[in-house]
């Protein structure tokens, strides 16, 4: 019996850009459209939903890193051979960081909406808060190009890096815009704060 290999081919990663590209613009459309309310949002336990949203992506950014660690240890660029338990360890914590983007993600939507231009106060919206917002959405588009990448058997063997590392800039972008601005402009959350 021979051992044959499936040819490569550009359609999963062309289909996978594709339906990324269309969640990252749907989960934008909604945020545009939607009338942002705290009513709906949960705060996981924390005191505030501003604390949650800063401890989890806190955490999420500490995850995003060890997945870059975990990607770079497993494709042999850092560290020597890999153990053998390093691939499901990075599985749950991708699982993990994925779990909690969705739980920040749902509450900057559904709390705020994707804000540009001014807000009804006359204030113009910081061109922070315009790129965090976009890149948040299109966050949640990379992963569905990420997990096509990981799935995928016929792809060509630059997209799953390109996927994983497409997904890792995405996160870190919109955690320096949330996380870490907030506590860096306001220090660590307080009681106070919606």
């Amino acid at each position: 019996m021979s051992d044959v290999t499936a040819p490569k081919t550009m359609a999963a990663p062309l289909g996978a850009f594709a339906a990324g590209a269309v969640v990252a613009v749907l989960l934008g459309v909604f945020g545009r459209t939607h009338d942002p309310t705290l009513s709906g949002t949960t705060t996981l336990g924390f005191r505030t939903v501003i604390e949650m949203k800063v401890v989890l992506s806190s955490v999420i950014g500490v995850l995003v890193m060890l997945q870059l660690l975990g990607a770079l240890w497993m494709y042999g660029v850092v560290g020597g051979h890999a153990p053998s338990w390093l691939g499901t360890a990075h599985r749950i914590s991708g699982a993990v960081a994925l779990l909690l983007s969705v739980f920040v993600g749902y509450s900057c939507l559904w709390a705020l909406g994707l804000e540009s231009g001014t807000l009804e106060s006359g204030e113009e919206v910081p061109a922070r808060a315009v790129v965090h917002g976009v890149l948040g959405c299109a966050v949640f588009g990379a992963v569905v190009v990420k997990v096509v990448a990981v799935r995928s058997r016929r792809a060509p063997g630059w997209f799953l890096p390109v996927a994983g590392g497409l997904l890792f800039a995405l996160l870190m972008v919109v955690v320096l815009t949330s996380a870490a601005w907030y506590v860096g402009a306001n220090g660590w959350p307080s009681r106070s704060g919606y």
